[in-house]
């Protein structure tokens, strides 16, 4: 079981990440979106496509844009679409 832990409290886990370059891809069904916020942050990966951004809201502290997932990926990517990874000080493992 894999599971991502920021200010102490667990935002996601599952026994069914994707590993992609190292980072591991939630399933959205497997991460706390309570503690998820919208953010206007878009990047571009060469082959994946257009990722964008939540920033994460734990006790009052945030984390801007810690969690990046890819609505529209390209057909190479087409198996973490919708899937959340984490960095930026998250725990993941």
């Amino acid at each position: 079981m894999t599971s991502a832990t920021w200010n102490g409290v667990k935002i996601a886990e599952s026994d069914q990440t994707v590993v992609v370059e190292g980072n591991h891809y939630f399933p959205p069904e497997s991460v706390k979106k309570d503690f998820l916020r919208p953010s206007s942050t878009t990047s571009r990966c060469p082959w994946k496509g257009a990722a964008n951004y939540y920033s994460l809201e734990v006790d009052g502290k945030t984390n801007k844009d810690a969690v990046w997932y890819y609505a529209d990926p390209s057909t190479a990517a087409a198996n973490i679409k919708g899937y959340l990874a984490f960095w930026n000080g998250v725990e993941v493992g």
